[in-house]
Parts: structure tokens; C-alpha cells; sequence
């Protein structure tokens, strides 16, 4: 089986291309976003640790973690996203190497987790290649603001908050350019799936 990190700065269309590599090569698709999502549900031991750490205000009328309450707490603190980090990372990490010794089992042939933080976390060390999808920062600012509606503000701290493209690139096997409309993107993939 071979694992490949997918990873890029937000806006960079990386959904997309997982979707393509699920539908064309029967890729199975492990994103650590949802995977901690699903961890941090109510209830969960993450879910717990983390109401401990930043207190009901981040909660919302069901009960449940505000996502929002929580980002606009962490995004501008660097200390309490370390703290936040520091729950949920480890959780997911151990839920994601379940996940890859049970499709190892299942003998699945190409096992992709897709994480904007793959280096951050270390997931490039599950991983036999790491892709980095590149698209440059105004074009993803574009898309943010148009295609989820972000606050072009929000999107700039996001953006600031991630690692330069220089840094992904250190650490990356490959990389997909995912500038220009989507048959580009798919000629390239369909080109590495054909290399490795």
C-alpha cells in the first residue's frame, strides 16, 4: 500500500483533488480535519479536555464546540493554539494509524491523508511521499472570499498562520500546481499516479 500526504495552504483546492484521486484510482481518503472533528464531537475525551482548558464560552446552545468561538480564540493566540494543538493532535494521530493498519489489512492500494498541517504533525512520517499542492496566496484569497465567503481579514490571519511555501516545499516529494482550471491539475496527477 502505498501512503501519500497531500497537504497546502488553505484555498489551494486540495478537496478537489482528493475527490479526483478517490473517483479515478480508488484512493481511499483519510483527512485529519475530520478526523479531529469527529474526536471533539460532545461527549469525547478530546471534547472534554478541551472544554477544561477554554471553558463554556466555546461552547454553542446545543452543547456542542463552537468552532468559530474556539478559531477566533486560537487564531491570534498562539499560546492557546499550542494548547488546543496539543489535545487534539496526539488524538487524531493514533486514530489515523488505525485507520492505516486497517486498510493495510483490507490490502487497499493507495491511502492518501490530506492534512494542512501534515508537516506541522508528522504525518509525512506515516507517509511514503508528501504532495504539496502550490496555488499562489492572492488566488487562494480569492477563492476564500468568493467560493466560502470568508472576511478577507480572516482569510489574511489564516494564511499568515500557515507555513510558507518554502517550508512545504523542503519537505515534499512533489509538487501539483493547482492555479489554472482543473484539467491541468488532473494531467499532472494522472502523471504521478502513472510514476509511482
Amino acid at each position: 500500500m502505498k501512503i501519500i500526504g497531500i497537504t497546502g495552504g488553505v484555498g489551494a483546492g486540495k478537496t478537489q483533488i482528493l475527490e479526483y484521486l478517490n473517483n479515478k484510482y480508488g484512493a481511499t481518503i483519510c483527512q485529519t480535519d475530520a478526523v479531529g472533528k469527529k474526536l471533539q464531537k460532545k461527549g469525547t475525551k478530546c471534547f472534554e479536555e478541551i472544554v477544561e482548558c477554554f471553558g463554556t464560552r466555546i461552547l454553542d446552545e446545543k452543547g456542542e464546540l463552537d468552532r468559530e468561538k474556539l478559531g477566533s480564540i486560537v487564531f491570534t493566540d498562539n499560546d492557546r493554539l499550542a494548547k488546543l494543538n496539543a489535545i487534539v493532535h496526539p488524538a487524531v494521530w493514533e486514530e489515523v494509524e488505525k485507520k492505516v493498519a486497517k486498510e493495510k489489512r483490507k490490502n487497499t492500494n493507495l491511502f492518501i491523508i490530506e492534512s494542512a498541517l501534515l508537516i506541522e504533525s508528522h504525518y509525512d512520517q506515516m507517509c511514503d511521499e508528501v504532495w504539496y499542492v502550490h496555488v499562489d496566496a492572492e488566488t487562494r484569497k480569492k477563492r476564500l472570499v468568493f467560493a466560502r465567503g470568508y472576511d478577507p481579514r480572516k482569510v489574511d490571519d489564516i494564511i499568515a498562520a500557515q507555513l510558507p511555501k518554502e517550508e512545504f516545499m523542503k519537505h515534499c516529494d512533489r509538487v501539483i500546481d493547482n492555479s489554472n482550471i482543473f484539467e491541468e491539475t488532473q494531467m499532472q496527477l494522472d502523471r504521478i499516479i502513472a510514476d509511482l
